[in-house]
């Protein structure tokens, strides 16, 4: 076996697929069902809009790749370019979104900046006291519970052993590579991605690579259905913790932000919705959509997501261990990263090199 991909969610299969495509033999490993961690738990975001700059060569990558995921993998994980809209209550916050759409340009994103009356006349509805907005049109959203496991059987079509509910009880480092132990018996390969998500620092940890990593919960809602007539997703700028929402084709109102997210349980990976937070909640959400005042509200989730201390996630190769590479700690906003970063491991992982600059990422940033 060329690699053992550990992790199952959105950038653990996507990275089999691209491993398997480019001729290498992969086996994916979860212990629980594909895609059910933080991918699940998701908003389904595809934006650019607000990322740390030397990011956006991976999200231009990967938003090429999100054009392209229904012929790749044969399956609609329905990927729309609705476009990002993200509003603005405030000159503070205005200013900020003028810093950033200046300083995006040079790295090859270009946003619309519209005023209070281009916001109502575009997008009615929307922000009714909202003093301008910036607008992505070719990002969007797609559906965190399609996409894992349209990637996973895709790889598995190409040849890669796909081994979900299976639990890892010990990794070592071998003569020719990494043996995993397992409640399935023995795996063997010549290289280990990590992909663990919230679970990769302690995978790190067992090679002398520590991470300042923290678990936290997104806290997600979801209305009952109303007339589809919202197309874009939208957010806000804000000095403090912004909300976002979108409604699918099926008329529903995804929503999660506004409040600070909840704790995770570190040995069962379970996060608890705080529903006292709710009213926060849908005070914010309804300065982007009035309407959510008369909706109610069906469901709220959360789920595990790993948050590094810098904001940054954990790219590239070990630092201590040759035939490890890590790719985990997306802070909460990978799932638009997802098919690039499997795309980009693959280019590293099958050559040696990758044509998008990592080096930020890389844990070695954090050795001393």
């Amino acid at each position: 076996m060329d690699v053992i991909v550990l992790g199952a969610g959105l950038m653990g299969t996507s990275a089999a697929f691209f491993l398997a495509r480019r001729g290498l033999s992969v086996t994916l490993v979860d212990r629980g069902p594909i895609g059910a961690g933080a991918t699940t738990a998701s908003f389904g975001n595809i934006r650019r809009t607000g990322r740390f700059l030397p990011q956006l060569p991976l999200a231009h990558r990967s938003r090429a790749l999100w054009a392209e995921a229904e012929s790749l993998l044969g399956h609609d994980v329905e990927f729309r370019a609705t476009g990002h809209l993200r509003l603005i209550f405030d000159t503070a916050s205005q200013e900020d979104m003028r810093r950033f759409a200046e300083a995006a340009r040079p790295w090859g994103l270009d946003i619309e900046e519209l005023g209070a009356e281009e916001v109502r006349r575009q997008f009615p509805g929307l922000g009714a006291d909202a003093i301008g907005a910036s607008f992505s049109p070719r990002d969007g959203s797609a559906n965190p519970r399609l996409v894992s496991p349209a990637f996973a059987a895709a790889a598995e079509r190409l040849g890669a052993r796909v081994m979900p509910l299976t639990q890892v009880r010990d990794i070592s480092r071998t003569e020719s590579g990494f043996s995993l132990r397992t409640n399935r018996g023995v795996l063997e390969s010549a290289m280990l991605l990590n992909c663990a998500g919230a679970w990769g620092k302690a995978v790190a940890a067992q090679f002398g690579e520590d991470v300042p990593l923290t678990m936290f919960g997104p806290q997600m809602a979801v209305t009952e259905p109303l007339p589809h007539r919202i197309l874009p997703v939208v957010g806000m700028w804000s000095q403090d913790i912004g909300a976002y929402l979108r409604q699918v084709e099926r008329g529903n109102i995804v929503f999660g932000g506004g409040v600070a997210r909840v704790p995770v349980d570190p040995e069962t990976g379970h996060a608890k919705v705080d529903h006292t937070r709710l009213a926060t909640q849908l005070h914010k959400g309804v300065r982007l959509l009035p309407a959510l005042r008369d909706v109610a509200v069906i469901r709220q989730w959360s789920g595990c997501e790993g948050y590094v201390a810098d904001d940054l996630p954990v790219m590239g190769p070990s630092g201590t261990t040759p035939g490890l590479f890590h790719a985990f700690g997306f802070c909460g906003h990978g799932f638009q990263l997802g098919p690039g970063v499997g795309d980009a491991m693959a280019e590293l992982i099958a050559t040696g090199s990758c044509e998008t600059p990592l080096t930020p990422f890389d844990i070695r940033r954090f050795a001393a």
